[in-house]
């Protein structure tokens, strides 16, 4: 896997940011709400326009068609977004850690026939990271997937998404509002405030 650098990237409520991850390394972002924390990721993930350059090692976002992009560099809304009727037409069986990574979540096989129109909210928000690892990505970037969910579930969520990172030495941005969970997962802590993206203090 790959690290993200971030250089001059910009959108309508952030000043340019400037940015490296290491590979394998996570940072949250956490701030207040409408300050731009989700439009970063989206701009990162080039869904928005912005201004300013991405790169994934030393590979420039401009540099590769948009798909490619954001295969390698997997965005996970807040809420997902579902086009098929059943769940399993969203996933790929050929992916040999499907049934791993669903029983991780509390899922079992059968869960690939339920119907979308089912789903909980906190379903989707599980069965949604699933579909994102799934493409492999090697930069992940999560809007609080967290955020709709039980302590159980929560503690799933962190566990498969913390094992992912290690295993594939995945770079993670991670918008979350809870400094416990910041605190719990001990990844780098950054803050938007009057528009800029800074170190996120905890004194």
């Amino acid at each position: 896997m790959a690290s993200l650098r971030l250089s001059g990237l910009r959108h309508r409520l952030l000043e340019p940011v400037e940015l490296s991850l290491e590979s394998g390394e996570l940072a949250f972002v956490s701030g207040p709400s409408g300050s731009g924390k989700s439009l970063l990721l989206r701009a990162i993930a080039d869904l928005d326009p912005h201004e300013g350059e991405a790169w994934i090692g030393d590979q420039a976002r401009s540099s590769m068609p948009a798909p490619v992009w954001r295969r390698r560099v997997g965005f996970l809304p807040a809420e997902s977004f579902w086009w098929a009727d059943r769940v399993g037409e969203h996933l790929p069986p050929a992916e040999p850690a499907l049934k791993d990574w669903l029983e991780r979540l509390g899922f079992g096989p059968e869960t690939l026939d339920w119907s979308i129109a089912r789903l909980s909210t906190g379903e989707r928000q599980r069965l949604s990271l699933v579909r994102l690892l799934a493409q492999r990505p090697e930069v992940l970037l999560l809007d609080e997937p967290t955020a709709n969910l039980d302590p159980n579930n929560r503690d799933r969520v962190e566990s498969l998404i913390e094992g992912y990172r290690q295993d594939a030495s995945a770079s993670l941005l991670w918008v979350s509002h809870d400094p416990d969970q910041r605190r719990r997962l001990d990844g780098r802590s950054l803050l938007i405030r009057d528009g800029r993206l800074e170190p996120e203090s905890w004194a």
